[in-house]
């Protein structure tokens, strides 16, 4: 197995899905980048990376043995052994991980791309392992709070942040059952269709709301965004948070 030493990596927390896990151009002056003293570097199958990307399951046994303790960290001058971290590669895609002494990828993160690059080449004369994953053709499901990786296709980091922000809301909204409030927020994305909302029940109106913001991110997404967000503290945090580290 071969390592790779001094690696910037920017860790996003509990993670499963991929799109969250922000490429190095979208990196922010205040995250918390840590540098990696020595790393170890595992070929993996395109099917396994794509797992590991996209889940917070169990990793296979036998991969975390072959990577146990061949890690280390950096910090405040000492060279801190990891027990399970590493950088996975299916020969194009890359991705650091660490479980932080757990069997899941509870921290994930990209890295620089001439690293990446470094990562690829080092791993070129590597055999691909490949490790056993029971639900590995399992079907991932998704959800609102949970969405779909198409639906963040295209998407930076602010934009994918207040796209979650909004189906947070429109979770929330759906729990209210006030057909009122939805066939009002409904109203608001599409004026022209008033009426015709007026006769709709809870359900056609949360649905057909849902059906018409899920897909993409625009000046109106944005301005519904933050219509519906007002009076609700907590969410106003998300927002104005967004909005902060988004203008560093």
């Amino acid at each position: 197995m071969v390592h790779i030493r001094d690696v910037w990596i920017n860790w996003f927390e509990g993670e499963e899905n991929g799109y969250n896990v922000c490429e190095f151009f979208e990196w922010r002056k205040d995250d918390k980048i840590e540098l990696l003293d020595q790393v170890v570097i595992i070929r993996v199958t395109s099917k396994l990376f794509d797992y590991i990307e996209n889940n917070l399951a169990e990793l296979p046994e036998e991969l975390l043995n072959d990577v146990y303790q061949q890690s280390y960290q950096r910090k405040n001058n000492q060279r801190l052994q990891l027990d399970y971290c590493f950088i996975a590669t299916d020969g194009e895609k890359v991705l650091a991980v660490d479980t932080l002494g757990y069997q899941t990828p509870i921290r994930k993160s990209r890295l620089m791309p001439r690293q990446e690059s470094i990562v690829t080449e080092l791993a070129l004369n590597e055999l691909t392992k490949n490790y056993y994953v029971e639900y590995i053709d399992a079907p991932r499901e998704y959800h609102i709070l949970s969405p779909d990786p198409q639906l963040m296709s295209g998407l930076i980091r602010k934009e994918r942040q207040l796209k979650q922000l909004l189906f947070m809301i429109l979770d929330q909204l759906y729990s209210t059952n006030n057909v009122a409030q939805v066939r009002y927020w409904y109203t608001e994305w599409l004026p022209n269709n008033y009426e015709m909302i007026q006769q709709m029940s809870f359900e056609e109106a949360w649905h057909g709301l849902f059906d018409e913001v899920k897909h993409g991110w625009s000046p109106q997404h944005y301005h519904l965004c933050e219509r519906m967000i007002k009076g609700q503290p907590f969410f106003e945090k998300i927002w104005e948070l967004q909005h902060h580290e988004s203008v560093k």
